[in-house]
């Protein structure tokens, strides 16, 4: 494992990089949720399963976070400290990579935004948050739904932030539990693992 930090508009962001032991075939970006961090159970066993299905991976720190901020920055700010961040990993540890953008709650809503301009070939959503709790009106599913490349969700059964809907370039695989997507871990790894091997195969 590998700590990099990477200069933003918006301040100072980290990557934790962790190799596939075999080469890499791709590298995957993993952001994290508005209020929590990269040591999510979610996201370490999505990372355990990208890793086993040969792609690199980074755990992307947004700057509000490396500030010590808990409140996240405005939906901008990310996408643009985001965006930056796979620009300088592309450039300096994942040259020649297809990227894949992802990430849980927050953080699969800035990869959802940024995947067309960042040139992303798939993104792997986890614990996607459709609505506030209680607020079905307020749907985010149109950012889900302009995401232009495969796209992976995986949506606790009784998340209260909602249920995505299939599309015929996106797969929703239902876990039993809430938002927090800390039940059935090797399973989460299974499924990124066995989800990104598939997808990636055509590019091999």
């Amino acid at each position: 494992m590998t700590r990099a930090e990477i200069d933003t508009p918006h301040g100072l962001a980290r990557a934790e990089l962790h190799c596939a032991p075999e080469g890499g075939r791709a590298a995957l970006l993993l952001g994290h949720g508005a209020g929590g961090g990269i040591g999510a159970p979610d996201l370490v066993a999505a990372t355990r399963g990208a890793t086993a299905a040969g792609v690199h991976v980074a755990l992307v720190e947004q700057p509000y976070r490396v500030a010590g901020r808990r409140a996240p920055a405005p939906a901008g700010q990310l996408d643009t400290a985001w965006l930056a961040v796979a620009d300088h990993l592309s450039a300096l540890w994942f040259a020649d990579l297809p990227l894949v953008f992802g990430g849980r709650s927050s953080g699969a809503r800035v990869a959802c935004r940024t995947a067309q301009e960042g040139q992303a070939v798939a993104v792997v959503c986890l614990a996607f948050p459709v609505h506030p709790p209680g607020k079905p009106d307020k749907t985010r599913q149109p950012e889900l739904d302009a995401v232009p490349v495969p796209t992976l969700v995986v949506q606790g059964e009784s998340d209260p932030f909602g249920r995505p809907v299939e599309a015929h370039h996106r797969d929703v695989v239902l876990m039993p539990g809430d938002h927090s997507l800390k039940k059935e871990l090797p399973r989460i790894s299974r499924t990124v693992e066995e989800w990104l091997d598939r997808i990636l195969r055509p590019l091999d």
